[in-house]
């Protein structure tokens, strides 16, 4: 009976020696990833995001009848002529483009009509095709 109980005893203590050990193995490594030294934006690479272009929007009708059509119109800064806009509308939390495009024109303008056949109010708003950049909301009633 003494060796059984010796034994035991001989295991918890290779037990505990070596939880131990694991432990203050974990903690120096992760004492040694907190002194590495931070990353610092250097003069020729930003960690900021690149500056990406704004989109400005109007509508002409804040309130129409439904099958009316709603122009929006305005102007880019900092994309190219050509670029295709694409409108969005709010649809159950997720913004939806609707089959409604256009290009930016010379000097960055643009226009572009939509025709609501729904009653409702529709949350819109114009976006490059990337949905990278986008306008800020516009709100129309269709009744």
């Amino acid at each position: 009976m003494p060796v059984t109980t010796s034994r035991r005893w001989v295991r918890a203590l290779a037990a505990g020696a070596l939880s131990a050990a694991l432990v203050s193995a974990g903690s120096a490594t992760a004492l040694a990833a907190n002194d590495a030294p931070q990353a610092k934006p250097s003069p020729t690479h930003s960690m900021m995001p690149m500056t990406k272009g704004s989109i400005t929007v109007k509508a002409n009708h804040t309130s129409v009848k439904a099958g009316q059509s709603v122009t929006l119109a305005g102007h880019t800064k900092d994309e190219k002529t050509g670029t295709k806009l694409v409108l969005q509308h709010l649809h159950n939390g997720k913004w939806t483009t609707l089959h409604t495009t256009t290009m930016v024109k010379k000097g960055g303008v643009f226009s572009l009509s939509h025709k609501f056949t729904a009653k409702g109010t529709e949350h819109l708003r114009v976006a490059t095709s990337d949905g990278k950049t986008h306008s800020s909301t516009v709100t129309v009633k269709v009744h």
